[in-house]
């Protein structure tokens, strides 16, 4: 290299958690082709070599020092002369477990930097598994000397212990920013991305380059979207979303000024985007899993159609099974939906009768409800003995069931436990009923990179125009239970997303009834969301990760306004004693 240029290979790369073997032969792949490139260095995501986030996994000490043993033999790699390598991994040293990225140049471990700033909000934990990292200067790479943030060091939040690592690294010569990230996806996080780093830039006036994974893990997705800044702040290379990706970019420098450009990849938005995500996350959940395929009940409905495109998309129709399972309420219409539906996709597709089953049931309880009027309990009895059938299909084949339950029925608990809720992972966990019907009509003129399924229309019109029921009983449709969902999607954005007191919710328009009543479904069924599925992440705040309440909770908001907090009752320093609020 001359002091002019700079050659970096990004490799946009999909890790799988806990196989250290594998993630490591992607990273000499990646090399492969940087040093085909003449690059100086390739650059890997966060504990790429673990797999991100490895949770309590990375507690363990076999795990830590299988991934030492691969980081060093990667070392010993580098000794061929060929472009050295940047890569995360748990590193221990003293004693402390450190969430790290090491230099691997020259056949030896140059330098291992640690991240400082770790997050401890939403679906990050960091703090309860890594140490704190103490704040360095830059590594020095052919000559440049490179400043090495790891994700959160470049977000800047308002607690007295965070540390100003770009701030440092620029007061200590650096010349260019790499920063490896973890960072899943959300609705509007590329965006948000890009503002927070273009603030660092502004800050050191360099150029950075922000690396992140791509992939599905449990109910994250990481959507890669990686880009790189110049030091004016003008995006020089936007790779794609949703998809692996290795891409090679120069840098040159011209009156002391590093600059690059490269390719600029458009990235899906909006529902576009979650769509992807919800794609890519049921495709990594299946395929990282070993399940040879999935198969879920086809009720004729918009979220089971709806699932069923995001399976096709994510597998392939050879992998997806549709299974109806009509009973004397289930409607001729949804019968026809499902059977055109599957024929769209071209998935396997049968009918598998429950009645006999269902009234083997009733005739079994007979005795035993004897004296009781018929209610919810039968309807639910019809759920269950679906979610039974599917499971027993699931046990035979080895294929996973998909459940199909929206973030709506979530909320509210319009689910029926080991019934519709049995399955192994839901891809629209997080979407509301709303933007399920957006994404149904999205679907029939688009899909994204990469889908399997066929494009135009597949999900039938009908589906989508019919209003919703779970043809539990005659003529049922879901707004004998609910309010409209344009209303109950308002209102649970509200109060799940924003976690807004029921007083504003109100003074925004909504009744007060209807938002007493919402808000008291959804506490009472956190029980249920507890026992559902895992699925993808594609708001600010999902059920399981990021929205953690306690099932046993007599706390009820009665949409009051709130009490204003009594200063004059706190004892502080000079109003009596010298030790309080100290």
């Amino acid at each position: 290299m001359t002091n002019t240029r700079f050659t970096i290979t990004l490799a946009q790369l999909n890790p799988t958690v806990g196989d250290i073997a594998g993630n490591a032969e992607k990273a000499r792949k990646a090399r492969a082709q940087a040093k085909a490139d003449s690059a100086d260095v390739v650059v890997l995501p966060e504990l790429f070599i673990a797999g991100y986030p490895p949770e309590d996994l990375v507690l363990k000490p076999a795990f830590q020092m299988a991934c030492r043993a691969e980081v060093e033999a990667l070392a010993r790699e580098t000794a061929d002369g060929g472009p050295a390598m940047l890569v995360g991994t748990p590193w221990v040293d003293g004693g402390k477990l450190y969430n790290a990225c090491a230099l691997l140049d020259g056949g030896r471990i140059a330098a291992i930097r640690f991240k400082v700033n770790l997050p401890n909000y939403g679906v990050f934990d960091e703090k309860r598994v890594f140490a704190r990292g103490s704040v360095s200067g830059p590594v020095t790479i052919r000559g440049l000397r490179v400043g090495v943030p790891i994700c959160e060091d470049t977000w800047m939040e308002e607690s007295a212990d965070y540390e100003d690592v770009v701030e440092t690294l620029t007061e200590t010569g650096a010349e260019i920013l790499i920063v490896p990230n973890g960072s899943p996806y959300a609705r509007g996080k590329n965006d948000l991305r890009l503002s927070v780093q273009v603030a660092r830039v502004t800050e050191s006036h360099l150029p950075l380059v922000y690396l992140n994974q791509v992939g599905g893990q449990d109910e994250l997705v990481f959507d890669g979207a990686s880009f790189v800044l110049n030091g004016d702040r003008s995006l020089a290379v936007q790779l794609p979303s949703f998809t692996e990706n290795i891409t090679t970019i120069t840098f040159e420098k011209t009156n002391d000024v590093w600059r690059c450009s490269g390719p600029i990849a458009k990235l899906p938005k909006g529902d576009e985007g979650d769509y992807a995500a919800c794609v890519l996350g049921l495709r990594d959940y299946v395929n990282k899993n070993g399940f040879p395929g999935v198969l879920m009940g086809i009720s004729g409905g918009i979220d089971s159609a709806l699932c069923a495109a995001i399976a096709v998309d994510a597998l392939g129709a050879d992998r997806v099974r549709g299974i109806m399972l009509p009973f004397r309420y289930t409607a001729q219409v949804s019968l026809d939906d499902a059977d055109k539906l599957a024929k769209a996709f071209g998935f396997r597709y049968e009918i598998l009768p429950i009645a006999d089953a269902v009234n083997g049931f009733e005739k079994i309880l007979a005795e035993t409800f004897k004296g009781y009027e018929r209610d919810i309990t039968e309807e639910n009895l019809q759920a269950r003995t679906r979610g039974t059938l599917l499971m027993a299909v699931s046990n035979k084949t080895g294929a996973m069931v998909v459940t199909t339950g929206n973030k709506s029925e979530m909320s509210v608990g319009y689910a029926t436990l080991y019934g519709d809720m049995n399955g192994g992972f839901n891809p629209i966990k997080d979407l509301y009923k709303t933007q399920v019907f957006r994404i149904s009509t999205l679907r029939n003129s688009w899909k994204p990179e990469g889908a399997m399924g066929p494009d135009g229309e597949v999900i039938p019109n009908n589906i989508i125009i019919r209003p919703p029921t779970a043809e539990l009983r005659e003529n049922q449709t879901d707004q004998d239970s609910l309010p409209p969902y344009e209303i109950l999607d308002a209102i649970l954005e509200r109060l799940v997303e924003r976690e807004q007191p029921l007083s504003e919710i109100v003074a925004d328009g909504f009744e007060k009834d209807v938002v007493t009543r919402i808000d008291r479904l959804l506490n009472i069924a956190e029980y249920k969301r507890r026992q559902a599925a895992p699925g993808v992440k594609v708001t600010r705040k999902n059920f399981g990760r990021d929205r953690r309440y306690p099932i046993t909770n007599r706390f009820r908001d009665l949409a009051q306004p709130l009490p204003k907090p009594d200063e004059d009752l706190i004892t502080r320093p000079g109003k009596g004693t010298s030790e309080a609020f100290e």
